[in-house]
């Protein structure tokens, strides 16, 4: 019965592989809705005005008034390796605020300890006004410059508040 039936030809012509940008680009146009979704769960509104002293020699680091620094030791060795990492090239500072807002909700959310976001160097833009806004943030326990295998200086690595107490 199957006589007249013949074997498909492969044609081997692989698809072209999509960049991180353009995924990053389809995951926030996935939804039409996505925009209000992040202003919702960005509630928290982050200060241009606002900036923190940090100190010039060494690498970017901070650790949250009343909280253990050995966390933020940690982060610099590279013990806490990022469980979300948020990509902000190509993103202006409006952009940038409401993303990463809205990584910290994700975050505690899905009880994310430690997060990487990747500002990259550029025009020092974000480089300068991300570590000001995560200090205003309550949940921020910490951050450090990360490790070259997570970024180097175009990155940082940040301690989330959750509820977990196996950290």
């Amino acid at each position: 019965t199957f006589r007249d039936v013949a074997p498909f030809q492969q044609d081997k012509i692989t698809p072209p592989r999509a960049s991180s940008k353009e995924k990053s680009v389809f995951l926030r146009k996935k939804d039409g809705t996505d925009k209000e979704h992040k202003r919702a769960a960005a509630s928290f509104h982050f200060s241009d005005g606002f900036e923190a002293h940090f100190s010039e020699d060494g690498p970017l680091k901070y650790v949250k008034p009343g909280m253990d620094s050995s966390q933020v030791k940690r982060l610099r060795r590279g013990e806490f390796p990022p469980d979300l990492i948020l990509d902000l090239h190509g993103l202006n500072k409006e952009q940038a605020k409401l993303e990463i807002a809205a990584l910290i909700v994700a975050a505690q959310k899905q009880h994310c300890h430690c997060v990487c976001i990747v500002h990259g160097i550029g025009s020092f833009v974000l480089k300068k006004a991300v570590p000001n806004w995560l200090v205003q943030h309550p949940a921020v326990e910490g951050f450090h410059q990360a490790p070259l295998e997570w970024g180097g200086k175009g990155a940082i690595l940040v301690l989330i508040e959750t509820n977990d107490e196996h950290f």
